[in-house]
């Protein structure tokens, strides 16, 4: 195990400091300025809901050409072009001014930090293992966690100190300064495993090779998605009003900003456990796992209040994180192959993002017109616990599909 770790720490370290600098352009980070960002623009809570919807969908409907990128250059060379354009919104929304321009910021932020820089990061891990996919992805994906963990206590510090739009400065600079030159000089050398023969046949060559449209087409897909993608519109909705969570339930802002260590690490372990689950037993057959500590995480958030809430709901989010991030990772290629897994990848982030763009759009209008997010929190966990029935089918589907290939 350990072996595995120390010849590959150059690749998985690339993968994680992707994904932990994806976090300037991720929900749990951009919502920590929400108060401000109305304040400044004049916009309630539903109507920054519907900014942010605007320009999450419109970097969901783009994600997918731009996603292609890692099929067509290096790992390193997509790395040095979605890093320099993060950089770049940062410093928009420094900047930003008007509404067209927050906007713009905001598009420019999901699409190359929610977007690419968790796109780069997981397709390469899921290309370049095959018998460790589930290893790679979890390390990879535990980058999150560390930039939930320590971005918002750092930057909240720093804003305090040089205000809030100086702080997303600070931020383009640690991306062109730091991130830039490390990840590059990590991921310019291509993978090339001792294995490589090996690992090529059962990574590309064994069973058939989805295109696109043909996953698309196939109605496992979106069977899966149905809970696949519903984190995504669950996770960014809470995050995006944790400024009304705290008003709401009067809770300490310092005490709910430092939870997110502790959401961060039972993220980190958990992810590394379903990591090595999913190489003893495979992404499938864990299918239908997942949803059921989102599903108690809403329950527990909705009808509760006391402080003790955040350390209950942290703790049940963070199981819920770790399985989701690493199974995102590994479920595609495990049943679609990985000869165009960039392309498909790409797919499968854009209705991420999407449905991380309805979530704040929806949820925002909702409490506008009265509808406290407790309740809808509570239906959202009632959603989850029914989509377990319906990852149980597909991941029976999925079961006899890859047996039928394998004894083709």
């Amino acid at each position: 195990m350990l072996d595995f770790y120390r010849h590959n720490a150059r690749w998985l370290c690339g993968g994680f400091l992707l994904t932990c600098f994806s976090g300037f352009g991720q929900t749990f980070y951009i919502s920590i300025w929400g108060s401000e960002i109305r304040g400044e623009f004049g916009l309630s809570h539903g109507d920054f809901g519907l900014v942010y919807m605007l320009a999450t969908l419109a970097s969901a409907l783009v994600l997918p050409f731009v996603g292609r990128l890692v099929d067509v250059v290096s790992v390193s060379v997509s790395s040095l072009i979605v890093i320099t354009m993060l950089s770049l919104a940062a410093v928009t929304m420094s900047y930003a001014s008007s509404l067209p321009m927050l906007i713009a910021a905001i598009f420019m932020l999901r699409l190359f930090g929610q977007g690419m820089m968790t796109h780069t990061s997981i397709t390469a891990m899921g290309r370049w293992y095959a018998n460790n996919r589930g290893k790679a992805v979890s390390f990879a994906t535990i980058g999150h966690q560390s930039s939930e963990a320590l971005a918002p206590g750092i930057f909240v510090a720093l804003a305090a100190i040089y205000g809030w739009r100086e702080s997303w400065l600070i931020a383009a600079a640690c991306l062109m300064l730091f991130a830039l030159p490390v990840i590059f000089l990590l991921m310019r050398v291509e993978r090339t495993p001792r294995s490589q023969l090996k690992e090529a046949n059962q990574a590309n060559e064994v069973g058939r090779q989805w295109t696109r449209n043909e996953m698309l087409a196939d109605p496992c897909f979106w069977l899966t998605g149905v809970g696949v993608f519903a984190p995504s519109f669950i996770g960014t909705s809470i995050f995006f009003h944790q400024d009304y969570l705290i008003e709401v339930n009067n809770w300490a802002p310092s005490l709910y900003y430092n939870s997110f260590a502790l959401m961060a690490s039972t993220t980190v372990a958990v992810s590394l456990a379903t990591g090595f689950a999913v190489d003893r037993w495979s992404a499938v057959q864990l299918l239908p796992l997942f949803m059921l500590p989102l599903g108690l995480a809403c329950f527990v958030l909705g009808a509760f209040s006391a402080p003790m809430t955040i350390v209950a709901f942290m703790i049940l989010l963070g199981f819920s994180y770790g399985m989701t991030s690493t199974l995102f990772g590994a479920i595609w290629p495990e049943v679609y192959g990985t000869k165009h897994l960039g392309s498909l990848r790409a797919v499968t982030m854009s209705l991420m993002v999407f449905m991380s763009a309805a979530g704040p759009g929806l949820t925002g209008w909702l409490i506008d017109v009265g509808i406290p997010f407790a309740e809808q929190l509570i239906y959202m966990g009632v959603f989850c616990l029914a989509t377990i029935v319906l990852m149980s089918i597909a991941s029976r589907l999925y079961q006899r599909r890859l047996l039928a290939s394998s004894t083709v």
